[in-house]
């Protein structure tokens, strides 16, 4: 593949638990690069913000996108009660103190954990798309998406609370064929920057 730049690379898209624990700290970087916004309640230094949250990544659920051996984006593939997520509460204290660390505790359960009520054989959900800075634009996103659409077994697969001031996401995401099926409002859009989350759907086959 050839970048914007004229200049080759090579994109391989790996499942985290196949590149091991050695890759968990790059892959928690990645995660936090792009959902740091969101996370800078917590801590706003990356690092201390990587450290805390770098433990709770079920690698067998994220697929990674490798520019030169190195993590360009991620995404997570869960069917049912599988968790993506999965977080120690002592631990994020640890990182992140005792308040903020309780707070985060209860966030992330309500949040990021709890699979979906509307569970079927052959439906998937994808989330928690990301992707690194000094990547952005060369495709790695859209690869680990390509990815996952072209794994056997799903006829259904879901983009779940996209906020609706991401243009480039659900660009891309309408681009790879995904309609959006809900929008809820948010109550807070006046401080929040967006108005609502939007949740797409993409079906194969008949």
């Amino acid at each position: 593949m050839v970048d914007g730049s004229g200049e080759t690379m090579r994109i391989e898209v790996r499942r985290g638990d196949e590149l091991g624990e050695e890759y968990r700290r790059a892959i928690a970087e990645v995660f936090v690069e792009g959902f740091g916004d969101d996370l800078a309640y917590f801590a706003r230094d990356p690092a201390r913000l990587t450290e805390a949250v770098e433990h709770m990544l079920v690698l067998e659920r994220f697929h990674v996108a490798l520019i030169d051996g190195r993590p360009a984006a991620l995404a997570s593939l869960t069917e049912g009660d599988q968790e993506a997520i999965d977080h120690d509460a002592r631990t994020l204290r640890g990182h992140l103190g005792l308040v903020k660390g309780t707070i985060a505790d209860r966030v992330f359960r309500t949040h990021f954990q709890g699979g979906t009520a509307t569970s079927r054989p052959g439906r998937a959900e994808i989330g928690f798309v990301a992707s690194a800075r000094r990547f952005r634009g060369r495709g790695a996103a859209k690869a680990v998406l390509n990815h996952l659409l072209a794994l056997p077994g799903y006829d259904e697969y879901t983009l779940e609370d996209i906020k609706d001031n991401n243009a480039p996401a659900l660009g891309l995401y309408e681009h790879l064929g995904f309609r959006e099926y809900r929008r809820n409002p948010t109550r807070h859009a006046r401080w929040s920057g967006f108005d609502a989350y939007v949740s797409m759907r993409r079906t194969t086959g008949p």
